[in-house]
């Protein structure tokens, strides 16, 4: 982003014009959100450096709406920018208070670090910023919350806890990050009409962070389309290797997902005793009674033939005794989707056995679950680790989260596509099975690995962000999730 700026500096774009654009841009979209007549009373946080001056130029467009504006200056001293928008706001009668005189404000915009900040934040302006945090005003921070690392997304020091985050020009990796999603709030890009050969200049036209665009994903992926003429085996047949005695749930959610996304055909195997609890859940499916263990796991696969099905998905609700199905099934070149105990067998074995597969290999770890597969980068940064990852098994890599990041194989750097749309609602035991079983029935009808790490990830988050609306947060359990998934594209589509 400096280097982008400083090109559009260089090619005669003034910096006050451009402060002006964006300030301009930033009231906008302000107004919109937060009207003069539920928001009179503003009070704006000043730095030092342009993002104070943007801060600054919006309370003077505020002021002019017949707002309540009052100013605090964080540090004394300003770039020349910044002065001089900061003398004409106080020309127009805005006052400069202190903190605490702004404690009875309807709206706080932080105004006080944009992006670049390195050194932790203290004394005074950590003080400012806790008290900040403790009151119970919105607060909307423009690029990025005050004291948030740029780049790793990490309070130095401490950081403002944003309701609402305007991120400028580009979007920043730190907003993207799991450290970062308790202070941005809700995220929106500001765009100020950065040229495309500028920015193609500095990140190039194959650069290795992405953000996922929710609704494009959903347009240009969902529904599957299929041949007029087609047959269940020609729209993919399915292999689910789940379920213990401890854990029949996970093996039904993961059915229920990838029954969600029309593949043609699905079969189960269970452990036999679980065999006539699937059979009344999923009349439909072809389930496959196993021989098991004491423990009530699969012991081993029956003859099957491996080479009928497009997909397998191994390990929800397996259990550790299954160990040894995991490991013929890592052996095998069919496309492959590992999930809980499969990953937790596949980190008891050693990721090097993944680097050999023909087959595409699909991995959907928790951040706990990946510093088992991988504990060697468990004190690396979250993407550089999921990056590192992908680069020594060759696998595409899911690492669920509040922002959700799927890395997959691409040249000499993998590329990482991050979700940025989610909701606590899928903190619960169950969803991730229910994801297993969407990407395992993806891919069985012949979507990429990446694709379907991508999509099934959408989907599953914005069904549980359309349920929340209606149901709360508290009321999407997995099995609503799974019965949700359909009747949410259902309201999307057009038809």
């Amino acid at each position: 982003m400096q280097a982008i700026e400083k090109l559009i500096f260089q090619a005669g774009m003034p910096v006050a014009a451009l402060m002006e654009k964006v300030a301009l841009r930033i009231t906008a979209r302000l107004s919109e959100l937060y009207p003069a007549q539920d928001y009179p009373r503003i009070g704006v946080l000043v730095g030092s450096g342009h993002n104070g001056g943007d801060a600054l130029v919006v309370a003077r467009e505020l002021h002019h709406q017949g707002r309540q504006v009052k100013i605090h200056q964080v540090l004394p001293k300003s770039k020349p920018l910044t002065r001089v928008h900061g003398c004409y706001a106080k020309s127009l009668g805005i006052p400069f208070v202190e903190l605490d005189d702004l404690a009875d404000c309807d709206l706080i915009i932080d105004g006080i670090f944009g992006f670049g900040l390195e050194r932790d934040i203290t004394g005074e302006i950590a003080i400012a910023i806790d008290t900040i945090n403790h009151w119970s005003i919105p607060v909307l921070s423009i690029d990025v919350p005050s004291g948030l690392h740029t780049d790793r997304g990490v309070a130095m020091g401490t950081a403002i806890g944003a309701t609402h985050t305007f991120c400028l020009g580009l979007w920043k990796r730190g907003l993207l990050t799991e450290s970062a999603a308790s202070y941005v709030g809700k995220l929106e890009l500001i765009g100020f009409d950065i040229p495309a050969q500028t920015a193609l200049q500095v990140l190039g036209d194959d650069h290795s962070l992405w953000r996922i665009n929710p609704q494009q994903i959903l347009r240009s992926h969902l529904p599957l389309k299929r041949p007029v003429t087609a047959h269940k085996y020609e729209v993919g047949h399915l292999l689910l290797v789940v379920g213990s005695a401890q854990y029949a749930g996970a093996a039904l959610l993961a059915a229920m997902g990838a029954k969600a996304t029309g593949v043609g055909m699905v079969s189960i195997a269970v452990p036999y005793s679980l065999k006539s609890l699937l059979l009344v859940q999923m009349p439909d499916a072809l389930v496959i009674g196993c021989p098991e263990t004491a423990s009530g796991a699969i012991a081993n696969l029956p003859d099957l033939d491996l080479e009928k099905y497009q997909a397998i998905v191994c390990g929800c609700g397996l259990s550790l005794d299954a160990a040894p199905v995991v490991e013929q099934l890592v052996h095998g070149d069919r496309h492959l989707v590992l999930d809980a105990d499969g990953l937790n067998a596949v980190a008891a074995m050693g990721v090097e056995h993944l680097q050999s597969r023909t087959g595409a290999t699909v991995l959907t770890p928790h951040w706990g679950e990946f510093c088992r597969l991988f504990p060697y980068l468990r004190a690396v940064e979250r993407l550089e680790a999921l990056q590192t990852a992908v680069s020594q098994t060759n696998a595409t890599i899911l690492l669920k989260g509040a922002k959700t990041a799927i890395a997959v194989p691409h040249r000499a750097m993998p590329k990482i596509y991050i979700n940025p749309e989610s909701t606590p609602a899928l903190a619960r035991g169950g969803s991730g099975d229910v994801l297993a079983g969407m990407i395992g029935g993806l891919l069985a009808q012949g979507m990429t690995a990446s694709d379907t790490a991508i999509v099934g990830t959408v989907w599953q988050a914005q069904t549980a962000i359309w349920l929340a609306q209606q149901r709360t947060e508290m009321g999407v359990d997995p099995l609503t999730l799974a019965q949700g998934l359909l009747p949410f594209l259902m309201s999307k589509s057009p038809l």
